[in-house]
């Protein structure tokens, strides 16, 4: 999967369910994705959208998401 800045975070999370529990690698901020407004945002969520609220850039959020599906393979 090609993750861009449009890339929606429930479809990255579809196709790599695990994803969930490590990206809080990336961040604290995204521990906040197991309570339940996360659950509520995950779903419209994209990777700008993560940048704006972690405060990392979205470059860099690309980067250690590919990091993180490169690992499992």
């Amino acid at each position: 999967m090609m993750i861009t800045k449009d890339t929606k975070l429930a479809d990255l999370l579809q196709e790599y369910p695990w994803l969930k529990s490590e990206v809080m690698q990336i961040s604290d901020k995204f521990k906040m994705l197991n309570t339940p407004v996360g659950k509520i945002m995950l779903k419209k969520a994209t990777v700008a959208e993560m940048s704006k609220k972690s405060g990392i850039a979205e470059d860099q959020i690309i980067q250690k998401l590919t990091e993180l599906i490169e690992k499992h393979k």
